[in-house]
């Protein structure tokens, strides 16, 4: 199979590690606000201060360093709140080194591609696996440009990773630049303080196991009730004993609300955060803690009871059904969503078709939804797709990364499997095997629904294409049975075919009329045999 390249083995996604769930903090009086206020932005100076710190010690910062900050926070603090906030300012910083070599890659990238086209003549047609030259010679000086400005870039982002910095914005950076398009935003300079003010609090308390009620800074009693540890500079706000505050709400998580009970009562670490919504004039308080690890199950115990395969499109996911032969059972199945709009739109769209696929793979009964192991990361470089500008912005508003993971914490609640499959080639493959065998004047098949069997087929194992090619010589006990068929001991195979009635051969039918006896046979092939030859039916031909 020249110019295909080698397919990557299918697995079952790890389930997820950690759960967080969110509830609001209603009636919450001024003072209640006043004092999260003055929390949140004491507490966001020293995040900010110790950002800071970490970022200027670069890639020489060790436990000793680490150590001294939280040394130097504590006395403005507290020990928990100061370890909490070096915490936090490590795992920003990590971030920060991973999105710099996300960044380095993409500029190699395009880098490559442009040396590769400019070294070719102008006008040279391309293949399907690279780009030609380009059309003309004003375009080529333009490239040629845009390459010169690229290594530059690309100098310029190593020359920091190898110095260790980095560059992180307490807010957000797509925040900080709305500062300069408020009109566009639709927004007054002093809405955008209140956002920008409320996105570098920090009201955060890691839980620790062992402690009352599995968090000392921020605690939440079975009974609803919060309080919160003041730092030493506003202990003077406090209103119960030990510097404590309690809100004068009540509680609740009506989502696994007895698993956080269980744990509180047990005393086992929650981590939680308080943060507040500017657009709603809402407190919300997010409790989470981490799971033990779950060993997933066999790849061989997931294709048990069948597949459903699910190809990921632009505005919806093509599912369909497998048995665990890899035929195609009933008709596909279409979930749409729409990924316009604001980012809780989005995610809004995503669960609520998600939660669909979901209940039809229970109803179904399999155990398991083959995916597609996406990533787009180098796709979506300017330089590979050229003037597609579409098909970029396409690719570019597929949540992949988001995807996955809701998809693989929602099912792991069901007790669903996640299968990932090397996405090469189902789109194709599909359409040429799958889709006009399938198509019908009663059933309408796509090129995306024929994907989707393929990408079933591969998570169950099976190769694509629907049979192989017939054995070479005249009888197969030379050269076996065909590759892509159920074994010898499969149950439900087709055996010979019964009488439909018990009379004798010639005899007359249940209607009283006669029928012809069968003539004697011609040839050797034709002969009637006593040993029965047995075709498997299960894999279906068109």
């Amino acid at each position: 199979m020249g110019g295909v390249r080698e397919l990557a083995g299918s697995f079952v996604v790890p389930g997820p590690c950690g759960v967080a769930v969110r509830d609001r903090l209603k009636h919450l009086t001024p003072r209640d606000e006043e004092v999260l206020r003055a929390v949140g932005e004491h507490q966001g100076r020293l995040a900010s201060r110790d950002l800071k710190a970490r970022c200027a010690d670069g890639v020489e910062h060790g436990a000793d360093s680490w150590a001294l900050r939280k040394r130097d926070l504590t006395p403005l603090s507290s020990s928990r709140i100061a370890g909490a906030i070096t915490k936090a300012t490590h795992d920003q910083w990590a971030l920060a080194r991973r999105c710099q070599a996300a960044h380095i890659q993409t500029l190699e990238a395009g880098i490559r591609t442009l040396r590769h086209r400019l070294s070719l003549r102008i006008g040279e047609p391309g293949t399907k696996r690279a780009a030609g030259g380009y059309r003309s010679r004003g375009e080529w000086f333009r490239k040629s440009r845009r390459l010169a400005a690229l290594e530059a870039r690309h100098a310029a982002v190593v020359a920091d990773r190898q110095a260790g910095r980095v560059r992180v914005v307490r807010g957000g950076r797509r925040l900080l630049n709305t500062r300069n398009h408020l009109a566009e935003a639709r927004l007054t300079e002093g809405q955008w303080r209140q956002r920008w003010e409320a996105e570098r609090w920090f009201i955060v308390a890691d839980g620790e196991s062992g402690k009352r009620f599995g968090n000392e800074t921020i605690r939440v009693t079975p009974d609803g009730e919060v309080s919160i540890k003041l730092p030493v500079p506003l202990a003077h706000l406090a209103n119960a004993g030990h510097g404590r505050y309690i809100l004068t709400t009540r509680i609740g998580f009506e989502h696994r609300g007895h698993e956080w009970a269980d744990r509180i009562t047990a005393n086992r670490a929650v981590a939680y955060r308080i943060h507040l919504n500017v657009d709603r004039g809402r407190w919300y308080l997010t409790a989470s803690w981490q799971r033990p690890a779950v060993k997933t199950i066999p790849l061989e115990a997931a294709r048990a009871r069948g597949m459903i395969g699910v190809d990921t499109n632009a505005d919806h996911f093509a599912a369909y059904r497998l048995d665990r032969h890899g035929n195609p059972v009933g008709g596909p199945r279409r979930f749409f969503y729409d990924l316009s709009g604001t980012a809780g739109h989005r995610d809004a769209q995503i669960r609520h078709a998600l939660t669909r696929l979901i209940n039809w793979a229970r109803q179904v009964g399999v155990a398991a939804i083959g995916i597609e192991d996406l990533d787009f990361t180098t796709e979506k470089t300017r330089e590979k797709h050229g003037r597609r500008k579409r098909f970029r912005q396409l690719i570019s508003g597929i949540p992949t990364g988001r995807l996955k993971a809701r998809l693989v914490s929602m099912a792991a609640e069901q007790g669903l499997a996640i299968t990932a499959v090397d996405p090469a080639y189902t789109s194709q493959w599909g359409a040429q095997h799958w889709q006009k065998p399938l198509t019908t004047s009663h059933r309408k098949m796509s090129r995306h629904d024929a994907a989707g069997i393929a990408i079933g087929r591969r998570a169950l194992g099976h190769p694509v294409r629907r049979r192989t090619a017939p054995p070479p010589h005249d009888r197969s006990d030379r050269a076996g049975h065909r590759t892509a068929q159920a074994g010898p001991g499969t149950r439900g195979r087709e055996g010979t075919r019964p009488p439909t009635t018990d009379r004798p051969p010639g005899g007359p039918s249940p209607n009283g009329t006669r029928t012809r006896e069968p003539s004697a046979s011609n040839t050797v092939r034709d002969a009637p045999s006593t040993q029965q030859w047995v075709q498997d039916s299960l894999m279906r031909t068109g």
